[in-house]
């Protein structure tokens, strides 16, 4: 049996789905909610969650259980059953968890993937409840199904099985420790049965003289000639060209064309908007950039925060500000040891630090570290409309990305203490 559940956290005041802030906790509401036609017994067992009537609560396999103070003054003792996986629904629960490293991930940081939710059900694996295995049971001599002490209690569990998604895995027979246990124990077979394989291949030198063999070096470009964006005529009057813009793209078209002579074919695969960002990125003045926001039809916030992405990252820049993904577990929790300890040394007071697929957010401080695709963090800040911004030049090590919007969002290192160090 788990430890009981100290008395519920107050649950907001108001709305039909306020007890929860997450999908799956949602999940859990929509249970209780379909197993009934009884909408007034679930109104009055909302109004008694939020009163805190609902005592301290407890988790065991299959069941939850707490005393419930109705209208008179000895409280009713009220449980909910839900059914426990066999042994060989949990080892296909497990395997599935095992299976990808970031489900793990995903667990420990206190969120419930809906990809391991959605592959466990394929599997006939019912990890989160179905509204017919709900089972309420009440010391009450209300005769509804569920009564209202019954229905407090599962919209009290709610809030913390939004907190904790390791008390759904309770419920269904096994606690956190035995789950992580297990998992421990899948993840050493896999790698003792694991046998390398030798690459195949041929030795470096040999390797390397065939490719010198069949690779042409391309001609050096040319020096750009003197004067090369200089129009030797006017435009056509009534076009709205102006000299001075047709120049600026001459310019700009030479400029890239230089850099695919060298190599550099970055700019070869950019859409249309992508392209407006990176000339309003060069800061070729505002009538320009109202130019571009016009004819790409972009909102101005939106091309604005991707244009100052582009200054600071590039292309990379640019994907880090509008795409997120799952990166390797392994980099994000070195990051995150990382600067939850300069953090530490900093401001003598542990840091609140978020973690969301490539994301790490200072919660207290409104910046947060993106890791890009080519493992770099991209710093950014939270504007007062609550907004994230890029913020500075990426850097290869977190903590160094940090220091310069550190500086910017705290007023102390105005006053010449140490920036954010190891």
């Amino acid at each position: 049996m788990s430890p009981a559940i100290p008395g519920q956290r107050r649950v907001p005041a108001h709305g039909k789905r306020a007890f929860t802030t997450t999908w799956w906790g949602q999940a859990w509401v929509t249970a209780l909610e379909d197993s009934t036609l009884e909408a007034g017994r679930l109104s009055r067992g909302r109004t008694y969650a939020r009163k805190g009537m609902v005592r301290q609560i407890t988790v065991a396999p299959g069941q939850i259980k707490a005393s419930v103070q109705g209208s008179l003054p000895r409280p009713y003792r009220s449980s909910v059953h839900l059914p426990v996986l066999t042994d060989t629904q949990w080892d296909t629960l497990l395997d599935t968890v095992a299976a990808r490293a970031e489900h793990l991930a995903a667990l420990l940081d206190g969120e419930m993937p809906a990809e391991l939710v959605d592959d466990t059900r394929q599997a006939g694996v019912p990890l989160l409840p179905q509204p017919t295995e709900l089972d309420p049971d009440c010391s009450c001599p209300d005769w509804g199904y569920p009564c209202k002490h019954a229905a407090a209690l599962c919209y009290a569990i709610a809030a913390t099985i939004d907190a904790d998604p390791f008390v759904l895995f309770a419920l269904r027979g096994r606690s956190r420790e035995e789950v992580l246990a297990q998992l421990r124990a899948r993840r050493r077979a896999s790698q003792e049965t694991a046998t390398p394989q030798a690459p195949a291949g041929v030795p470096a030198a040999a390797a390397y003289s065939r490719w010198a063999e069949h690779t042409h070096r391309l001609p050096e470009p040319p020096e750009p000639a003197a004067h090369a964006t200089a129009l030797p005529i006017s435009p056509p009057s009534g076009t709205g060209l102006a000299t001075t813009d047709l120049e600026r793209l001459m310019s700009d078209a030479a400029t890239r064309a230089a850099r695919l002579l060298a190599g550099d074919t970055t700019s070869l695969h950019l859409t249309q908007n992508l392209d407006a960002v990176r000339i309003a990125a060069s800061a070729p003045g505002p009538e320009w950039f109202h130019h571009l926001i016009q004819n790409t039809g972009a909102k101005p916030a939106v091309f604005a925060r991707l244009t100052r992405a582009w200054r600071y990252g590039g292309s990379t820049g640019v994907t880090v500000a509008e795409e997120s993904h799952s990166p390797d577990p392994s980099a994000m929790t070195t990051a995150r040891a990382a600067l939850a300890t300069a953090l530490t040394e900093m401001t003598d007071v542990p840091a609140r630090l978020r973690a969301w697929r490539n994301r790490l957010t200072l919660t207290d401080h409104d910046i947060q570290l993106r890791l890009g695709p080519d493992t770099r963090w991209y710093p950014y800040l939270r504007d007062n409309d609550g907004e994230w911004w890029p913020a500075a030049p990426s850097g290869a090590d977190p903590v160094a990305a940090l220091t310069p919007v550190w500086e910017q969002r705290s007023p102390k290192h105005s006053t010449g203490q140490t920036p954010l160090q190891y």
